[in-house]
């Protein structure tokens, strides 16, 4: 089962960047994006409709913000929105898919913002994902969490460290929140199979030739949890697709 997921800043301006192109290519059982930005009735429903998939969009009250969608051609068990906290449900953030086995959440984690203007909301949204997946697994089943979490977990995962130390998606209760969330049967698949390396990273300002210079972070994750881990056929990122200051994402499961 191959799992896509990408943040296209945008799904009306991807469209014109050859996302359909990129969509069939991946030739995947499920693709989650994120900050779609749209309703789903501001976009042709031409641009929506994939042969074989199901479409789930989750529209943030605001137009032209944040927002969530997935494709699926494996019918899920259920599908809900988010947690049922309005807070931040009626931002699009999560979508939840039951399948067999496991839950998929494609997230939208909220940017914690300069000064930490947001950083209160954004780590009261990462405890009511932790407690999903503890439940999930206590309950037996696997989760695996996609998406933007919008944290780069360490040092190895931004380019420039020691300037970003007040930078929101580096600041250290986010980053803290990340180590306790893997302390709880949650694992960063793409870390453990590349230890130690740098310079692999998802996501590039659109300043300062960021992306040609490989100035980046790695904020786009599939963290999955432990009863899963054997079942990871491969994971990785497609550094070389563009469209978005972000690239995908994916992992396979056997």
């Amino acid at each position: 089962m191959k799992i896509v997921s990408w943040n296209v800043n945008g799904y009306r301006a991807i469209l014109g960047k050859g996302f359909q192109k990129w969509f069939h290519a991946q030739d995947a059982d499920v693709i989650g994006l994120q900050e779609v930005k749209a309703h789903k009735e501001a976009v042709d429903p031409k641009a929506i409709e994939y042969d074989g998939y199901e479409c789930f969009w989750h529209a943030a009250k605001k137009p032209g913000y944040s927002g969530t969608a997935v494709w699926t051609r494996v019918k899920p068990v259920s599908y809900q929105e988010g947690f049922g906290n309005p807070k931040f449900d009626d931002e699009g953030r999560t979508q939840i898919l039951e399948f067999k086995d496991f839950y998929l959440l494609n997230c939208y984690f909220p940017n914690s913002q300069d000064e930490r203007a947001r950083l209160p909301y954004k780590l009261e949204f990462c405890e009511e994902v932790l407690k999903f997946c503890v439940k999930a697994q206590k309950a037996g089943k696997g989760v695996i969490v996609q998406g933007d979490l919008n944290v780069a977990h360490t040092e190895l995962d931004i380019k420039n460290a020691k300037s970003n130390v007040d930078s929101p998606g580096f600041y250290i209760e986010e980053r803290n929140w990340m180590t306790e969330f893997l302390k709880h049967g949650m694992r960063d698949v793409f870390r453990e199979r590349h230890p130690g390396e740098t310079g692999l990273y998802t996501w590039w300002s659109y300043r300062a030739n960021a992306r040609a210079n490989n100035t980046g972070w790695r904020i786009d994750y599939h963290v999955v949890s432990s009863n899963l881990v054997e079942r990871v056929k491969g994971v990785d990122h497609q550094r070389s697709v563009f469209g978005s200051d972000h690239c995908p994402v994916w992992i396979e499961l056997k």
